[in-house]
């Protein structure tokens, strides 16, 4: 059995995961549980699943869950606080930590577990948007292995098995498009918090949904596959597949075009990034191409989704950007979600903070400078929404960078 650790049990990923592992008991043993705050669901994955060790990263919950799980004999490790979820990421035997905290908070537990020699079944993308130049040396240092765990980047890791080095020379992420995809952009000033939490294919948590409405998702993940695959920004490229059948693809040097297909299910990914090399039996439903019908594309639209275009532009621009720009989304969307900004606001908070970091951009940083630049953008997207001014006061040429 392989032992693992799961962090953000209690969202999409982390139950999904433990799904796999209810299923799959004779192939995985869980060490570790971490979540946020939602303590009935943590105490009652720690009751039936028995780590030997979970944390709460809400310590204001801790009691609750020392209280809630009082009558456990043996009693596991329990923690609190961000430190509590660092310690669960490098505790013990587990030899795979999956990664579902959402947001630049998964960074640290991250780091912490591949310092402990542990591998990365990847489903926080911010791990290496914000956190690339630190992450990549130490993946090498320890040698570990990180494996993506998202739709998108499993089906290009898993259409690459076997290609030869040199052989890839482009990725096509695919994108649902979101929320919005079927609406003219002059209703957009018109959009509310439920419009964007209606995915028309998947179920996910409420931040991830917004960034798949804004199609930022898509942007993040193109700076993700450029750290993870090492393709340069002019060979990865994004169409919108409205069916969500074709979950990526990779074109070889001769042209080639390979994909990866399967009905929407984020089991499969987190499965073959547990099971990796392997290739484990499961009862799942089947892909029926006749039930599938058409599959579709279009190329997506700027205006619509100017989120894309500033996420190109920060991964260009490289250095501790991407953090920037993770972070100011991040913000931006927490506030959109609360309603004290327009879901219009969203990029023109993000366009404002990335344009205004460009002098200050560290193009080696070290992981001080990244979270450094990730709570100076935060700070500065509150400011600039108290200030009820989201014009940009950058050099406003911040999206040339943006070729696509």
């Amino acid at each position: 059995m392989k032992a693992i650790t799961l962090l953000g049990s209690t969202g999409s990923i982390g139950t999904q995961t433990l799904d796999i592992v209810s299923q799959h008991p004779d192939k995985f043993r869980l060490v570790g549980l971490a979540a946020g705050r939602n303590v009935q669901m943590l105490a009652a994955q720690i009751k039936k699943f028995r780590p030997a060790i979970a944390a709460i990263c809400d310590q204001e919950k801790f009691s609750e869950l020392q209280e809630a799980v009082a009558d456990l004999d043996p009693q596991p490790i329990l923690l609190a606080g961000e430190s509590g979820v660092v310690e669960v990421a490098r505790y013990g035997d587990a030899e795979a930590v999956v990664t579902g905290i959402v947001g630049c908070a998964g960074l640290l537990p991250t780091i912490a577990a591949i310092e402990a020699g542990k591998d990365i079944a990847l489903a926080n993308k911010e791990t290496l948007i914000a956190g690339g130049p630190v992450v990549l040396p130490l993946v090498e240092k320890h040698g570990i292995k990180l494996l993506p765990a998202d739709s998108e980047h499993s089906a290009i890791f898993q259409c690459l098995q076997g290609v030869p080095q040199g052989g890839l020379r482009r990725i096509l992420l695919t994108a649902s498009g979101g929320a919005f995809r079927d609406w003219p952009v002059d209703k957009l000033p018109e959009v509310k918090v439920a419009d964007a939490l209606k995915h028309p294919n998947w179920s996910m948590g409420r931040k991830i949904t917004v960034d798949s409405a804004t199609l930022m998702n898509k942007g993040l993940e193109v700076i993700e596959a450029h750290f993870l695959f090492g393709l340069d920004y002019d060979h990865i490229d994004i169409v919108i597949h409205p069916q969500s059948i074709i979950h990526s693809l990779i074109e070889l040097q001769d042209t080639s075009v390979l994909a990866q297909l399967g009905w929407p299910d984020m089991r499969l990914p987190l499965l073959y990034a547990l099971s990796w090399p392997e290739r484990i039996y499961t009862d799942w439903k089947q892909l029926d191409l006749v039930k599938a019908g058409n599959l579709t594309f279009r190329e997506p639209d700027h205006q619509k989704y100017p989120c894309m275009q500033i996420a190109y532009a920060a991964g260009r621009a490289g250095g501790s950007m991407p953090a920037v720009l993770n972070a100011a989304n991040e913000q931006a969307v927490a506030l959109f979600l609360e309603e004290r900004i327009s879901y219009l606001d969203i990029a023109r908070c993000i366009e404002d903070i990335c344009d205004r970091h460009q002098a200050d951009n560290c193009q080696n940083p070290s992981l001080d400078d990244i979270t450094a630049a990730d709570a100076w953008a935060r700070q500065e997207v509150l400011a600039a929404v108290e200030r009820g001014k989201l014009t940009s006061q950058g050099t406003g040429k911040f999206l040339s960078q943006a070729v696509l």
